[in-house]
């Protein structure tokens, strides 16, 4: 197992920066005896290099992005970097990983990558647009696919589950009412027709006459080596034997919950076999494994698939995770088309997490709203997210005074999340209307990576005390922050406290309105805590490329320790203190490189307010 560093952030910018995060690679589907997981206690790192090194999650992948290809017939590359105009409105570039991506339009156009993973790939997942339909509501069309020169398959693509518009006036699907385009991309996970593309194979995408796509905007491809199904587990019962189908004819809700049920009483497991499951009730109770440790064959073999009829009313399709509950090993995927949990959309959480010491490990989720993560003691791990429509990951206090839901010491390590519909991974610390909810504390995000979330952050600190933000990799938000620390609006619990260190940070400084690479903000005057401080330690950290100023404070009450963090190339200045800030800065050892002609390393605008003691 190695860490592996993608080339280029932006191969427009001129300058070296990281892309689509610190990855690795690991044969076979990910499975307990061949997963690394990170420890939750391990020295911080001094050098950048080790910062690098010991950013991100370790996946069963290698991202490689289509920028850093070889180029054919007219395709070309499109890329924003530091230093050019920040867009003011979502873009194909701005959401693309690396802020870059390669533009098939006319026939014969390619792309041409090398694996380089030292790995067979049995399995790819391509990240693409193609446009939308004139009415919305998308299109299908494929693109050939060349192993070492030679056709090997078309690969299907589809715009159903992408092009949102920001506003519209009908649906969020309806091109012609008004709103701003956004959700470009699509991620198409196939496996590999005949051989496995072996070390050192060239892989081609191309246009040909029969992709009929007007143009095909290819992010990135993932590659990968898919291991064996998984076998039943013992003491375990299976759906199949309750009636689930796994060949996705029939609707297997009811199938699966009598399996729980069962096994709760006769203290088994559950065990999902390889197939593609149906779930397609409309019945307002959602699937519930509370008390029960239900497995999969694995990430690519086992499904669950919510095709609920759109639009659709009064449903609900996420699955319970409550006190010693298990879920590993398998994937959700369904058919939502946009945001509103439980609502037209389709759209609803991917697992509610609620009570005490759950688990959740090795979990595919597509086109969900949030998974949300409440309670106390409960560790998500080792599982990927995407296209989602909502938060990545949300460890939370369920916005709700509720013993179940108190957001006490919960854990995001080791999980991967691409084209999030709003923060990749978030805690969230709501006091509630009358104040009397429970303050999130003691969460952890370690060792993930954030990429392209098509709204909000990749990283967002939304209140809570004691909280630990480490080794993490971010890289290319399109609208908002690539880390965010502050509070939730008026009814946002104080952010007391949060240790931030070792995190590679790259881009961000979106267009929704003025974003920075970091922003530290704090209660506003008509919160229910106008007096209450934010306080923030950040080391170690580097942070590259915003499209903005590298670190932006504001708001008042900020209290905030930086000590050797880097902050290279960012678009304006390095460190800016907005005016009207209070507190205190102790600064050691920081380094701000790169600066673009007639920007600052740190401005002050609140010198009479906000006390900054230098050192190093």
């Amino acid at each position: 197992m190695y860490r592996r560093i993608m080339p280029g952030l932006c191969g427009l910018c001129g300058v070296a920066l990281l892309a689509a995060g610190v990855v690795s690679v690991q044969s076979g589907d990910a499975r307990p005896d061949n997963v690394a997981v990170a420890a939750d206690a391990q020295p911080a790192a001094t050098s950048e290099a080790q910062i690098v090194a010991a950013a991100g999650a370790t996946t069963p992948f290698v991202t490689v992005e289509a920028e850093t290809g070889g180029l054919g017939g007219g395709a070309r590359v499109r890329s924003i970097g530091p230093g050019t105009t920040p867009p003011t409105k979502a873009t194909l570039e701005g959401e693309a990983s690396g802020y870059s991506l390669v533009e098939l339009k006319a026939n014969g156009d390619s792309v041409t990558l090398t694996n380089n993973t030292g790995k067979n790939a049995n399995s790819l997942v391509v990240r693409a647009s193609i446009p939308d339909s004139a009415g919305g509501g998308g299109i299908n069309a494929t693109l050939n696919l060349y192993v070492n020169g030679a056709f090997r398959q078309a690969i299907s693509l589809s715009s159903q589950q992408a092009w949102n518009y920001r506003g519209a006036t009908t649906n969020p699907d309806d091109p012609g009412a008004g709103g701003q385009a956004y959700r470009f991309y699509n991620e198409f996970p196939l496996r590999v027709t005949g051989a496995a593309i072996a070390p050192g194979s060239t892989i081609q995408f191309r246009k040909d006459a029969g992709n009929t796509a007007a143009v095909y905007d290819i992010d990135s491809v993932d590659l990968e080596n898919v291991g064996a199904a998984l076998a039943q587990p013992a003491n375990s019962i299976s759906v199949v034997s309750n009636g689930a189908d796994p060949n996705f004819q029939k609707d297997s809700t009811v199938a699966i919950q009598n399996t729980v049920n069962a096994a709760r009483t006769q203290g088994k497991s559950v065990w999902i076999p390889q197939g593609k499951y149906l779930t397609n009730s409309l019945v307002s109770k959602p699937l519930d494994f509370t008390g029960v440790k239900v497995q999969g064959a694995g990430m690519w073999y086992t499904t669950l698939y919510r095709k609920v009829p759109l639009p659709a009313n009064s449903w609900r399709s996420q699955i319970v995770v409550g006190t010693r509950t298990t879920v590993t090993d398998l994937q959700i995927d369904t058919n939502a088309v946009w945001r509103g949990i439980g609502g037209t959309g389709g759209s609803d959480y991917g697992v509610n997490a609620g009570g005490t010491g759950w688990l959740i490990d090795r979990l595919w989720t597509r086109h969900i709203d949030a998974n949300w993560l409440s309670g106390t003691d409960g560790i998500l791990q080792n599982s990927r997210t995407a296209d989602s429509y909502g938060d990545g990951y949300n460890i939370n206090n369920g916005n709700a005074p509720n013993g179940e839901k108190l957001g006490l010491n919960i854990t995001v390590r080791n999980s991967f999340a691409r084209n999030t519909g709003d923060d990749s991974f978030a805690t969230y610390s709501d006091a509630g209307p009358t104040g009397t909810n429970g303050q999130v504390s003691g969460a952890k995000i370690l060792n993930n990576t954030a990429i392209a979330p098509w709204w909000a952050n990749g990283i967002r600190v939304a209140g809570g005390k004691n909280v630990e933000v480490r080794n993490n990799v971010v890289n290319s938000v399109s609208s908002n922050n690539a880390l965010e620390l502050s509070v939730f609006g008026d009814s946002g619990h104080p952010l007391e406290s949060a240790t931030v260190t070792g995190n590679v940070l790259q881009g961000g400084g979106g267009w929704n309105g003025v974003r920075h690479g970091v922003h530290i903000g704090s209660t506003g005057s008509t919160s229910q805590f106008p007096n209450a401080f934010t306080n923030v330690t950040m080391s170690d950290n580097i942070l590259r490329g915003s499209l903005t100023a590298g670190l932006s404070i504001d708001r008042t009450r900020v209290n905030v320790t930086l000590t050797n963090n880097t902050i290279d190339r960012p678009a304006k200045q390095g460190i800016w203190i907005n005016s009207g800030v209070t507190g205190t800065g102790t600064f050691t050892g920081n380094k701000i490189q790169n600066l673009l002609p007639g920007q600052v390393a740190q401005q002050n605008d609140s010198p009479n307010t906000f006390k900054i003691v230098t050192s190093g």
